[in-house]
């Protein structure tokens, strides 16, 4: 699942990170996209098998401009919402490690049927 969220993010062609991962000495990219799964819990266990995944994932803009990281963030929501995730937030700010950029995020889930 982590791998089709990827892919989905990737299509907009900015660097997607996982949340955290940029090493301390590399310069943030002028936009990129972060993820983090919160969460990936079973769900319609029968017979000790699990028939459902629900996967719960951050998904976060970062970028020196501010108004790209509100039109971006809206773009990746509904490409995913097209794939079937589902988004009940509209968004909220985030920090960033560095002052030159902002960063917005909203959760996003997918329920996945084995």
């Amino acid at each position: 699942m982590v791998d089709k969220l990827i892919e989905l993010l990737e299509s907009f062609n900015y660097p997607v990170f996982r949340q955290g991962s940029l090493a301390p000495d590399e310069p943030y990219p002028e936009t990129f996209i972060t993820f983090w799964n919160r969460d990936e819990a079973d769900h319609s266990d029968y017979d000790n098998d699990t028939a459902l995944v629900d996967w719960t994932f951050t998904v976060n803009v970062y970028s020196s401009d501010p108004d790209l990281v509100y039109s971006l963030l809206d773009q990746v929501r509904t490409l995913l919402k097209s794939a079937g995730y589902t988004i009940t937030d509209r968004g909220y700010d985030l920090t960033s490690d560095e002052i030159t950029h902002v960063g917005r995020g909203m959760v996003v889930m997918y329920l996945e049927t084995l």
